[in-house]
């Protein structure tokens, strides 16, 4: 049901790709799409933005380029997501191990406070707080990584 609900959102041209498959918890409500499709950058979305967003998730949708898109087409873009969840899964699995650093097969509070992989490997010159710079390296590598 979750699958189809994102599907459903991508051709509605709602959540582009990239948003829908990374999501973004931290952020506010509809923060994060408006940021995407706002490319006026007036705090709105217009109907001609939302348009505009369309027209683009279509041709990332139309693979072959032939102005239509097919059930093969979609089939590819499902597949992209299970394979995306299936990896996401295996990740979160490895990081629940990493944190359970007594080894009992529990994560407790003090464990899962003291693990911070992502900020540790974020705060390049070590002085425990994140740069502007620093959190933009990180993303750009993550994003990176993600393709």
């Amino acid at each position: 049901m979750k699958h189809a609900s994102l599907l459903a959102a991508l051709l509605l041209g709602l959540a582009p790709v990239s948003v829908a498959l990374a999501g973004d918890a931290g952020d506010m409500p509809g923060q994060r799409i408006l940021r995407r499709l706002d490319t006026n950058g007036d705090g709105a979305i217009s109907k001609e933005e939302m348009m505009a967003a369309r027209e683009r998730l279509f041709k990332r949708l139309d693979r072959n380029g032939d102005g239509v898109i097919d059930e093969k087409e979609i089939e590819m873009v499902r597949q992209a997501i299970k394979d995306r969840a299936q990896a996401a899964e295996a990740r979160l699995g490895t990081g629940w191990r990493r944190m359970d650093r007594n080894g009992d097969g529990k994560v407790s509070e003090d464990e899962f406070r003291a693990s911070t992989p992502l900020f540790d490997l974020a705060d390049r010159n070590g002085d425990g707080r994140l740069s502007a710079d620093e959190i933009a390296s990180v993303r750009k590598l993550l994003a990176a990584h993600a393709n």
